[in-house]
Formats: C-alpha cells, sequence, structure tokens
C-alpha cells in the first residue's frame, strides 16, 4: 500500500526479492497539469509494468476493501506512504500485520511530513524506521531504524531520495528479522515524540528578520514543494536555493540587497544568505547570476 515517489524503491525492492507481491493498493489518479488530466501513482505506474493488480479505493471503511484483502490472503501488508488510514480490521487481517516504512526516527516526526519538517527544524541527523502498524499515527512499536546525516545544504527533495532508497533497504532487511523471528520491538516512547504535520502554501513566507540559518532551512526544507517566497517590486519571488554567509555591511536592514554579485541578502542578528537560485514571477527558474545579468536590480533595493 502505497502512492507517492517515495514509496517507489520499497515496491521495487519486494518486486526483485523472492516475497510475492500479490496486489498493490493506492490512491486514486488525480487530475494533474494545465489539461487536468487523469495521472496514475507513481507506484501505480510500476506494479501494472509488472503485471501486478492494483486497486484505488476511494475508502478502507466500507467493508469491500476489507472483503478483497482477504481474498488476498496475505502474509503480510506493508505500507509505504499510502496516504489513508487503515482501519482496525485490516490491521488485524494478515497473520504477520501491517508494516510501516516511515521517513523519520521514530517517535521524532511522527505524521504527514517528516522528512521536510526535519530540514525545516535544521536536524543534522534523521533516518527511517520500520514499526509494526497499530491503530495511532506512527506509534506503532518500532523494528528497525537506519540513520544518516542531512548535509548544511541538503533540499527536502534530495533527502527524500536518499531516504526513499534507504527505507527500501531496511525493509527487505526487516522482513527477513521478521521470517527469522530474531527482531525485538520497540515500544515508542510518547514523552519523545513530534510531530511534522502537511506543509501548507501558507509556510512559504520568507521573514528576512529571522537569522540566516532560519531563513536557509526554509528554503531547502521548502524545496521543492511549496518554495520559499519573497517579493521583489510587487511580484513575487520564489527562492530554491541558499547559503548562510557573512554580513560584510552591519548596518543592512533584513532583507535589503547588499551584494549583487554574488546575490547576497542580509537577515536578522546581523546574518545573510546568498541567494543560489530563483524565479521572479511568470519568469523561468533560473540561478541568481543570470538573474541580476538580466534584472535591473541595484544595491539598497530591499526584498519583502
Amino acid at each position: 500500500m502505497g502512492t507517492p515517489d517515495f514509496a517507489v524503491p520499497c515496491l521495487e525492492a519486494l518486486i526483485r526479492s523472492a516475497h510475492e507481491v500479490v496486489a498493490v493498493f493506492t490512491q486514486p489518479d488525480k487530475k494533474k497539469g494545465r489539461g487536468y488530466k487523469l495521472a496514475p501513482p507513481p507506484v501505480k505506474e510500476l506494479a501494472l509494468r509488472h503485471g501486478i493488480a492494483v486497486f484505488q479505493p476511494e475508502t478502507l471503511n466500507d467493508g469491500e476493501v476489507l472483503r478483497v484483502i482477504s481474498g488476498l490472503a496475505p502474509d503480510l501488508i506493508v505500507v509505504v506512504a499510502y496516504g489513508k488510514i487503515l482501519p482496525k480490521a485490516i490491521l488485524a487481517l494478515p497473520e504477520r500485520g501491517c508494516i510501516n516504512v516511515h521517513g523519520s526516527l521514530l517517535p521524532k516526526y511522527r505524521g504527514a511530513a517528516p522528512i521536510q519538517w526535519a530540514v525545516l527544524n535544521g536536524e543534522k541527523v534523521t533516518g527511517v524506521t520500520t514499526m509494526r502498524m497499530d491503530e495511532g499515527l506512527d506509534t506503532g512499536d518500532i523494528l528497525l531504524k537506519a540513520e544518516t546525516q542531512i548535509e548544511e545544504n541538503e533540499t527536502s527533495g534530495e533527502l527524500f531520495d536518499r531516504l526513499s532508497a534507504m527505507g527500501a533497504q531496511l525493509l527487505l532487511k526487516t522482513l527477513q528479522g521478521i521470517e527469522k523471528g530474531d527482531i525485538i520491538r520497540e515500544k515508542q516512547d510518547d514523552q519523545k515524540a513530534t510531530y511534522a504535520p502537511m506543509l501548507k502554501k501558507s509556510f512559504s513566507k520568507i521573514d528576512w528578520n529571522k537569522p540566516a540559518a532560519e531563513v536557509h532551512n526554509l528554503v531547502r526544507g521548502l524545496n521543492p514543494w511549496p518554495v520559499a517566497e519573497t517579493t521583489l517590486d510587487g511580484k513575487v519571488l520564489k527562492i530554491y536555493k541558499t547559503k548562510p554567509v557573512l554580513l560584510e555591511d552591519k548596518a543592512a536592514h533584513p532583507g535589503e540587497v547588499v551584494r549583487l554579485t554574488p546575490f547576497v541578502v542580509a537577515c536578522g542578528g546581523g546574518s545573510a544568505v546568498e541567494v543560489l537560485e530563483l524565479q521572479l514571477e511568470s519568469k523561468k527558474r533560473m540561478s541568481s547570476a543570470d538573474f541580476v545579468r538580466g534584472y535591473k536590480l541595484s544595491v539598497g533595493a530591499t526584498l519583502g
């Protein structure tokens, strides 16, 4: 059971393994793009390429899905970023339970956007966790974990790709441990739990009064979506990549452009970021060097 790109490596790993994938459950096709054409989830595309039966129920609570899964008689259900809550009856159905691959070191960052919030909060370390699912939100017993360092300039998208690959390897290791019976389940410490809610477009606004480290974390945490943004001459300016740098002009106010080559903007607390990649409203995404060459911008301009 899975839907987005994050779940694809796990399904690929299962297909390549000795395990038999009897069916895939994923979200219904969604309308995308300018033509609003129905687009299948990445997991569905992979499953169909391998001739695996695909189910896309609108709800899991009408009894029909339970009937279908009962007929499939799975030993175990693997859930990776499916996007739906599994009812108690489905959780209890497979003999070996339901196993979830989650993109954080639980109990930290339970919820829909663990990878992005780890970057937004400036974490230095994150990872993936496999757990035995229960009725709570990412509250089940921990099976295995794998850690990784978060690089200083790594974006959520880049970390997402790394963790999805790590998750696939950890899943196979977990299934091997379940078969051998040598995994010791670990209860989660709810006192140490944190929550990672779904991202919203409203998070995008850059507050230049914040220190450069926080601005930088916002930019990389919201890349590739919804993307950090500010305004320039009344137009939306999306910021895709930055790096913290020393602020030479200590008198500069937050949001002030203090240099053009490189493109440096003052932040709070006497700090600054260099803007590396951006996109002005109605223009294409580009490097700041290309932007400065083609746009009439002067030192002292203020980003809002």
